[in-house]
C-alpha cells in the first residue's frame, strides 16, 4: 500500500462566520491509500481554535510513512490501532487516516462501508442546512439561498440572537436547530431557551464553554428545550463526562479520531441514553461522505460542510433537501477530482 498526502485550501461560498470566529477560506488535509486499482480517501481540517494547522498534520503522517506502508491490516481498526500509538493522540490526522482505510476497505471488498457494518439507510434522518452569522438580511438571504429544507441550523451568539431567529422564521416552517458555539451564560441560555422553543427550535447545541460544567447542572434542571454537547464532547471518554449534563452529543469524527472511535462512542452513548448526532467542519465530500456511513446510527445528523464551501474536491454522498444520497461508488463513496 502507498500513501499520498496533501493540503488544499477549500474557499467558503460566503464568509462563514461563528462565535469562535470568521473565515474566507481553510485548509484542509487530504489522505490517500492505494492499494493496485483501489483508492481510499480521508480528510481532516484544520480548526484554528482547537489549535489545528493542517502542515502540522502532514508532517507527523509523513513522519510515520513507513510504518503505515509497511503494515498489513484486512479491518481498518487493525490500522488505527497502531496509528493512534504512533501519532502519540493527534486525533485530527488519525481522523483522516482513519477515513482512508474505511474507504479502501469498503472499495477492496466491493461494498458501502454502511452495508459492511450491517446498517440499513432506510430509516436515515436528514441533515440540517447551516446559517453562519451575519447580518440578519444576510442570513435570511443565505437561508433562501437553500429553500425547501426541514432542518436549518443557526448559529448564535451576537447581541441579537432572537431577533435573528424570529427574522428567519417568517421565512421558513421548518424545524430550526440553534449553535451559540460556547457563546452565552447558563442565565442567558436558560431565558432565550423560552423563547426559542416557541419560536419552533428543537434543541440548543453547546451554548457554555466548554469546562462550564456547573453552568450545565443549572441549564439542564431549567432549559425548555433539550441542549447537545459539542466542544464538550470531543473524545471517548467525554461521552461519560456529558451524562447527566447534556441531553445528547454530537460526534465531530475530525476531533476523535474518525469512524473507528465514532462509532464506540455513538454506542456508549446510546447505553447511557443520550442522544446521537454527529457533525461536520466546513469540510468537502471526502470528509462528509465518510459520516454519510454512520447516517443510520443517529438521532441527528449535521453534513452539509460540502455545500458550505465554494469548490468541492471530490464526488460521494451527497444531500438533496438534507435527504442523505449514497453514490454507486463502493468504501465510502468517495471519488477524488481535486
Amino acid at each position: 500500500m502507498k500513501i499520498t498526502t496533501r493540503i488544499i485550501s477549500l474557499p467558503m461560498r460566503h464568509t462563514f462566520t461563528i462565535a469562535h470566529g470568521s473565515s474566507d477560506a481553510t485548509d484542509t488535509f487530504i489522505v490517500e491509500f492505494q492499494d493496485g486499482e483501489h483508492h481510499g480517501y480521508g480528510e481532516s481540517q484544520a480548526i484554528d481554535y482547537y489549535g489545528v494547522n493542517a502542515t502540522d498534520m502532514q508532517e507527523q503522517v509523513e513522519s510515520v510513512r513507513e510504518q503505515i506502508e509497511a503494515l498489513d491490516w484486512d479491518e481498518p481498526t487493525v490500522l488505527w490501532e497502531k496509528m493512534h500509538l504512533l501519532l502519540d493522540d493527534n486525533t485530527f490526522a488519525l481522523c483522516a487516516l482513519d477515513q482512508a482505510a474505511h474507504d479502501l476497505w469498503g472499495k477492496r471488498l466491493g461494498k458501502p462501508v454502511y452495508e459492511l457494518w450491517g446498517l440499513d439507510p432506510a430509516d436515515n434522518k436528514p441533515s440540517d442546512y447551516t446559517i453562519g452569522i451575519d447580518t440578519i438580511e444576510i442570513m435570511v438571504a443565505k437561508m433562501q439561498e437553500f429553500p425547501g429544507w426541514p432542518i436549518y441550523k443557526i448559529k448564535l451568539g451576537t447581541d441579537e440572537d432572537i431577533a435573528i431567529v424570529r427574522a428567519l422564521r417568517e421565512h421558513t416552517d421548518a424545524v430550526f436547530r440553534i449553535d451559540a458555539n460556547t457563546a452565552w451564560t447558563a442565565e442567558q441560555t436558560i431565558e432565550n431557551s423560552i423563547a426559542l422553543k416557541e419560536l419552533g427550535v428543537e434543541f440548543l447545541e453547546q451554548p457554555l464553554p466548554a469546562d462550564d460544567w456547573d453552568g450545565m447542572k443549572r441549564v439542564m434542571a431549567k432549559s425548555a428545550l433539550p441542549v447537545i454537547a459539542d466542544e464538550s464532547c470531543i473524545v471517548e471518554s467525554d461521552v461519560d463526562r456529558c451524562d447527566g449534563f447534556f441531553h445528547g452529543v454530537n460526534i465531530k469524527l475530525t476531533k476523535c479520531g474518525g469512524l473507528t472511535p465514532a462509532r464506540r462512542m455513538i454506542t456508549r452513548a446510546k447505553e447511557l441514553g443520550l442522544q446521537t448526532m454527529v457533525g461536520c467542519m466546513t469540510e468537502s465530500s471526502v470528509g462528509i461522505s465518510a459520516i454519510g456511513q454512520l447516517v443510520p446510527m443517529l438521532d441527528y445528523v449535521d453534513m452539509d460542510g460540502a455545500l458550505l464551501i465554494g469548490e468541492d474536491i471530490a464526488t460521494g454522498v451527497t444531500l438533496d433537501k438534507g435527504v442523505v444520497v449514497y453514490p454507486d461508488e463502493n468504501g465510502t463513496g468517495v471519488r477524488f477530482t481535486g
